[in-house]
């Protein structure tokens, strides 16, 4: 385990640490391909002091939330950590939410007042409003101090898409941050002298973390995309920009890869997170690149826990190993450790200071997750002897085909490799009542069904090959921009 959280303690007081060591020392830049907006340490530390007593004046107590509905601009980690400065709870939300979907989150958080940009639709209600022109405004406030306290106390909100895709709201404490430094080696080999350039929204609590948080806290630089930049201009800004870590989800690495990638002298290596690096993506970037891209697991509940780093790259096919300081299992049904490369569910060990505190109004949800000693992920992994972890797929998405429990990251694996095919998902479809096989729907050239069939032959033992191909014009989506096999179903079974 890392080293205690110190105590009194303020997470926003934590990552703006390096202000008072390195004040002129550059801490953002939102780039792009015609310029950058910098922001200095100091410049940056005042602007969240200063937001902090302009939250109060306009009425927000310690424990109030705050809903931010923000663009991708500075004003977002700044509202963000101004919140967390004075005790408030910030909730950040995607500005792609719709109006309904705010409502949805704001009926269980019951913000005190709502932070947002024009153009992004406001939570229906009577819920204060203030316009970021304001936010912006109160940069130069008289400084407000940090509220210091047990770092097991609340310190935000973020949503994450529960059973069915309910958003759910997860608390996480002070102590989440402090948690993080588990990362540092354990998956980004970070130091001070690292320029990050994240290529997520600020609002995605990975860019929140990896490309904000994290980097400002060891007092590296953070460099964000601007709210126009495509992927395809991703080379070029990190060229530019002198960046040295890139981080980014594994869709934004198929994209970049579309286009030639420039000589990039400066890059040690990229990340990826968010969903499974598909095959074949990380060995196209180190062609393109002559980098490697070291990727990791995780969940809003937890932020990453297992990782592949520069200092202990993961074997072919698995996803890394347990952080330094974490300790994980792969349990049965009973709770039982499964032995060494069977599969079974990927728990944490409940007292990791990075664990969410509980469910927002959820304490049923919350008792499920935590069991025993335990938090329970609902992923599917096997741990082989040497601790390196296989992701299998989550456990509601593993495919029932005549009995046989199957993950459908081993049929992906395995017709991923067929150069007709840019992405697929494997999902169990039910053909006629209680009978269900294994379909396998793609994006890429439309390929006649008998020759895929042909090509996973001998790739894959006869029950795990699927019965029907279908080609997509673009695999559905959740909210956080990751495949949905239940959509997948839902399509199905309405055609």
């Amino acid at each position: 385990m890392t080293d205690p959280c110190p105590t009194p303690f303020n997470m926003a007081q934590y990552v703006l640490g390096q202000a008072g060591a390195q004040p002129d020392k550059l801490a953002l830049a939102i780039v792009t391909p015609t310029g950058a907006e910098r922001w200095r340490y100091g410049a940056l530390r005042d602007a969240v002091l200063g937001a902090a007593t302009t939250l109060t004046e306009h009425g927000v107590k310690p424990g109030d939330r705050v809903m931010l509905r923000l663009g991708n601009s500075v004003e977002f980690p700044i509202a963000f950590l101004a919140a967390i400065t004075i005790g408030a709870l910030p909730v950040p939300t995607s500005a792609m939410l719709t109006t309904a979907e705010v409502t949805k989150m704001a009926v269980q958080v019951e913000p005190a007042l709502v932070i947002a940009a024009a153009g992004i639709d406001l939570p229906d209600g009577d819920t204060p409003v203030m316009r970021v022109e304001a936010l912006r405004d109160g940069f130069t406030n008289t400084p407000a101090t940090f509220e210091l306290g047990d770092p097991n106390r609340p310190a935000y909100l973020i949503f994450t898409s529960g059973t069915g895709g309910t958003p759910r709201g997860v608390l996480h404490a002070h102590r989440a941050v402090w948690a993080r430094r588990m990362m540092w080696t354990g998956w980004y080999g970070l130091t001070m002298a690292d320029r990050l350039l994240h290529a997520g929204a600020f609002n995605w609590t990975y860019t929140l973390g990896t490309g904000l948080m994290d980097p400002w806290a060891i007092g590296a630089t953070a460099l964000i995309p601007g709210p126009d930049v495509t992927a395809t201009q991703l080379p070029l800004l990190l060229k530019r920009y002198d960046a040295t870590i890139f981080a980014a989800a594994p869709g934004v690495y198929r994209q970049v890869l579309k286009t030639p990638v420039p000589p990039l002298p400066r890059l040690r290596h990229g990340l990826s997170a968010g969903e499974k690096l598909p095959p074949g993506v990380a060995d196209q970037w180190a062609e393109a690149t002559g980098t490697k891209i070291y990727e990791a697991l995780g969940m809003s509940e937890c932020s990453t826990f297992v990782s592949s780093s520069p200092s202990r790259p993961a074997p072919e096919g698995s996803s890394g190993y347990a952080q330094p300081g974490r300790v994980i299992a792969a349990l049965d049904s009973a709770l039982k450790p499964v032995a060494a490369d069977e599969a079974g569910q990927l728990a944490i060990r409940r007292d990791d200071p990075g664990l969410m505190l509980r469910y927002w109004n959820a304490p049923e949800a919350t008792e499920e997750k935590f069991q025993g000693n335990w938090f329970l992920t609902g992923d599917m992994v096997s741990i082989a002897q040497d601790g390196a972890v296989t992701y299998q797929g989550r456990n509601d998405d593993l495919l029932n085909a005549g009995g046989f429990r199957v993950s459908p990251m081993d049929v992906e694996a395995a017709l991923g490799t067929h150069p007709n095919i840019a992405v697929c998902a494997a999902v169990d479809i039910e053909v006629k009542p209680g009978a269900t096989v294994i379909a396998l729907f793609y994006e890429g050239v439309e390929t006649a069904e008998d020759t895929l069939k042909s090509f996973a032959e001998p790739l894959l033992a006869k029950y795990k090959q699927p019965r029907l191909y279908r080609h997509v014009a673009t695999l559905p989506k959740g909210g956080n921009g990751k495949l949905s096999r239940k959509k997948l179903r839902e399509e199905w079974t309405a055609s």
